[in-house]
């Protein structure tokens, strides 16, 4: 849980900014001692899909003992070859995933391919007996939505996780508890972005390649393969929205158009939606391509982040990249004000406490940063561990330091799927997280397509009697 009584002094004297950081310093340039786990106990995985995407995981998934890769996949020879580099033990591969799926020393498959083909890959995945982590959006039509759901019913016993790595993030996690415990008053309103400049980056995945619709490279961009921004990225935050609230919304309603890259694609360049969940709480969100200024964090971090506000407190979050770490502020709102019943003839007084004003915040106090469990004090640290803790939260409460999370939540993610492989134990982002967040994608295009708005039932009709798309590589 985040700590409260952080100190509020900003005066930084030399003496203990060195003392300070030199047991920071102690603590992490003591030795670190490897675990390796025996061969026997990892997962056996192959990976389809081994672009951007793939090769990304295969970085993380390198450095991750419970699992080993026996094999890759991929259409392209130049991405093959380029995660065979990444995962660096000489993997079989293959050009056809059904040649992969025919091998019998696979436990588990991850599925890292274009949206279009996730439910097709999926579904052969279930079917040869195997666990399968897929990357989000599980599903990508309406049909997908109905089909996924029996065949998972059909074998209960494979793990099924898809890729949203918020639901592993330690910050995530203490921000929900807050929520729960009603920390932060009755949150009724969550804002909501993810902004790129996909002008300013001519290498971005978002770029046109040469070939148009026919150059596999351009999925993104074409609404028969790609659900656009809303899959991509709008897919994340919605997610974390269902979570806080623990609820899917009731409807959504908003606005898409393609204003800037004109350029053949047919996806919109930026959108904004609003859904309204029950009880009327409501999450506001933006997506453009044009300009990636985030106005959380004093403006210090680019592109995504999520701002939480209830009635006793906001928290402004983001999961951060492999640049920028995780972060979380929590502001506390101004106390309540107290009346005090006047004497005849005076007028009616206002007041708070001084202390608990100071206390509060009121509006005087800047930004509270959220402390994970690192830093607890659990009344078993020794003289050293307790002198480092303190030595943190101070330089954390200065603004000298920002904490990190102690995992990458890709790591967390991954370490734990492997795990959920063994123990048979539900994964955070399981099949219901992630067909939630499927079906949101798909009524969000819709209501910007039709222009109304959209309510989630009507994902309970649609689609029915159709069979789900098998449109091949």
């Amino acid at each position: 849980m985040p700590q409260e009584n952080m100190p509020q002094d900003n005066d930084l004297s030399r003496r203990d900014l060195i003392k300070a950081a030199g047991a920071v310093t102690a603590m992490t340039a003591a030795p670190f001692i490897q675990k390796v786990k025996a061969a026997n106990d990892q997962v056996q995985y192959g990976i389809i899909g081994t672009g951007s995407r793939g090769s990304y995981l295969l970085k993380h998934l390198k450095e991750i003992d419970a699992g080993h890769c026996v094999a890759l996949c991929d259409i392209r020879p130049t991405a093959l070859a380029h995660g065979v580099e990444t995962i660096g033990n000489n993997p079989a591969t293959y050009s056809d995933y059904h040649e992969l799926l025919n091998r019998k020393d696979l436990d588990a498959v991850f599925v890292i391919t274009p949206l279009f083909t996730h439910y097709r890959i999926t579904r052969d995945v279930l079917l040869s007996g195997r666990h399968v982590f897929c990357e989000k959006c599980l599903v990508f039509k309406p049909d997908e939505v109905h089909g996924l759901r029996a065949l998972a019913q059909e074998h209960p016993k494979q793990i099924l996780q898809t890729g949203l790595q918020r639901r592993y993030s330690g910050f995530y996690q203490t921000v929900k508890d807050m929520v729960d415990k009603g920390i932060l008053g009755n949150v009724h309103h969550i804002h909501a972005q993810w902004h790129r400049n996909m002008i300013n980056k001519p290498s971005s995945l978002w770029t046109m390649k040469p070939g148009g619709e026919s150059n596999i490279e351009n999925w993104r961009v074409y609404r028969s393969m790609s659900g656009g921004l809303t899959a991509e990225l709008t897919s994340h935050q919605v997610d974390v929205a269902d979570w806080m609230f623990g609820s899917q919304p009731d409807f959504v309603m908003g606005l898409g158009s393609l204003d800037t890259l004109k350029d053949g694609r047919d996806v919109w360049d930026n959108i904004q939606l609003i859904y309204r969940y029950p009880n009327g709480q409501k999450l506001t969100y933006s997506s453009i391509s044009t300009n990636q200024f985030l106005p959380y964090f004093n403006g210090s971090r680019p592109e995504m982040g999520e701002v939480i506000m209830g009635t006793d407190g906001t928290i402004e979050i983001t999961v951060g990249d492999d640049v920028h770490p995780a972060i979380a502020w929590w502001y506390r709102e101004p106390p309540k004000t107290a009346t005090v019943q006047p004497a005849a003839g005076k007028k009616e007084d206002h007041f708070v406490a001084g202390a608990t004003m100071v206390a509060s915040g009121g509006g005087a106090v800047g930004p509270i940063p959220l402390l994970t469990s690192e830093v607890n004090m659990t009344g078993n640290e020794g003289f050293f561990d307790k002198e480092v803790k303190f030595a943190k939260r101070w330089l954390y409460s200065k603004g000298v330091m920002v904490q990190e999370e102690p995992v990458n939540p890709v790591d967390t993610e991954l370490k734990t799927f492997f795990q959920n492989c063994r123990d048979g134990q539900r994964p955070r982002a399981d099949l219901e997280v992630g067909m939630n967040d499927a079906v949101a994608v798909i009524l969000s295009n819709l209501a910007m397509d039709d222009g109304r708005k959209v309510y989630f039932n009507e994902i309970d009709k649609m689609g029915l009697g159709e069979k789900p798309a098998r449109k091949t590589l």
